[in-house]
């Protein structure tokens, strides 16, 4: 495996701070990393935490051949200075259920299962599943920060929706949100930044 730290991609609408994960074995493998955050000059911030949302650090990621992501998120002194990571495999399993070579897209319904915005409060999510082999998936609602002009944009809010889920081949599923995903819907709709992402996992 190997591994591409992307603070910004310069391009409008796309995610910051994205661990970019290229998997060369034939088979969709979890892994379980740790990282270090290094500055500009390649030295580790040593009062940097990361953590991640789809879980690469937990054992939580399924990476399939080719090429995936996870979204890093810092804390601490220095948290706006990291310029990379330092990326080290603890270990690697196979994958009980395999990933697909696209990814399962997000769509926010309301009550009555008609798609509105993710900016709206929705009520449920319908994930598509356009590969030939049918996949598991966990749902991320995350709230991006606003930062000042240079300072990447990050998660400062991760809330699950749902659990595990199986998407069938070629189709659909819906999860419907509830309890703290709900409070969390409520709490952010109509107004900052968020993101309904799905990600392979087990």
């Amino acid at each position: 495996m190997s591994f591409d730290y992307v603070g910004d991609s310069g391009v409008d609408e796309t995610m910051n701070q994205t661990l970019q994960i290229t998997n060369d074995l034939p088979a969709s493998v979890v892994p379980v990393l740790s990282f270090e955050a290094l500055d500009k000059h390649h030295h580790v911030l040593h009062g940097v935490k990361v953590g991640t949302i789809y879980g690469s650090d937990r054992g939580e990621l399924v990476t399939p051949y080719g090429s995936s992501i996870d979204i890093l998120r810092f804390s601490g002194p220095g948290k706006h200075e990291v310029a990379d990571v330092r990326v080290t495999v603890r270990r690697t399993s196979i994958a009980s259920v395999p990933a697909g070579l696209h990814e399962v897209t997000t769509q926010a319904l309301d009550g009555h299962g008609r798609e509105i915005t993710k900016f709206e409060r929705f009520s449920a999510v319908r994930l598509t599943n356009e590969d030939a082999i049918p996949v598991s998936v966990r749902i991320a609602y995350v709230l991006w920060d606003q930062p000042p002009k240079g300072v990447t944009q990050q998660a400062i809010e991760v809330t699950p929706i749902g659990g595990l889920t199986e998407v069938p081949a070629h189709g659909t599923a819906v999860v419907h949100v509830a309890g703290k995903a709900a409070a969390a819907v409520a709490r952010n709709s109509y107004g900052p930044a968020v993101s309904i992402k799905a990600y392979n996992s087990q």
